[in-house]
């Protein structure tokens, strides 16, 4: 499935009662939607065996679609420290499914992913849902029941955008013929 794709990205938000995932294939620079969803959790009573889940699930979805990279956005540190060591295990379980496979994981606070999608870091789960949709031409017949589906998209996106802003020279150059000496490696042929 990989080849039709420059890069495939899949998005993670963590959650131990819904857990979010989304796949972005990158193609010449553009991104497009390859499959978004949740796994359901809530109908297991014992947390292990959610975690062992979650582990079964990702690893799923990275044997079906051969992502690059995983984008998975960073625990929110609320102030019930039983959820937040829950959370951040059900975080740790999808990372270790990717590091299984060899593939390189970005952390997003939900801060930077809501800005990067809306330009508002407080933005609602509903204006980075909409958002997603009008940027990424979804269907809205194809827009999901649970917003932790397009939470996890907004991860991948946040993760593409990150991917493609210009590197800084260190310095600045001068002019065009400056930075193609200090940079020669960043300049096509």
């Amino acid at each position: 499935m990989n080849e039709q794709w420059d890069k495939i990205i899949i998005g993670i938000d963590p959650g131990t009662n819904v857990m979010g995932y989304g796949l972005l294939g990158i193609k010449e620079k553009k991104p497009q939607l390859i499959a978004m969803g949740v796994i359901k959790l809530n109908r297991m009573d014992d947390h292990y065996m959610r975690l062992h889940h979650i582990f079964e699930r990702v690893t799923g979805l990275i044997n079906s679609y051969l992502p690059d990279e995983m984008a998975i956005e960073a625990p929110f540190f609320g102030v019930n420290v039983q959820s937040m060591l829950k959370l951040g295990r059900a975080q740790g379980v999808a990372m270790a499914a990717a590091l299984n496979h060899e593939i390189p994981i970005t952390e997003y606070e939900p801060r930077k992913i809501k800005m990067a999608i809306t330009g508002n870091g407080a933005a609602s789960k509903e204006q980075v849902a909409s958002m997603l949709q009008r940027t990424l031409k979804i269907d809205k017949d194809e827009m999901p029941e649970f917003l932790d589906a397009t939470d996890a998209l907004a991860a991948a996106l946040c993760h593409f955008y990150e991917s493609i802003k210009p590197i800084p020279s260190g310095g600045g150059a001068k002019s065009w013929k400056a930075f193609v000496a200090k940079n020669p490696d960043r300049v096509k042929k």
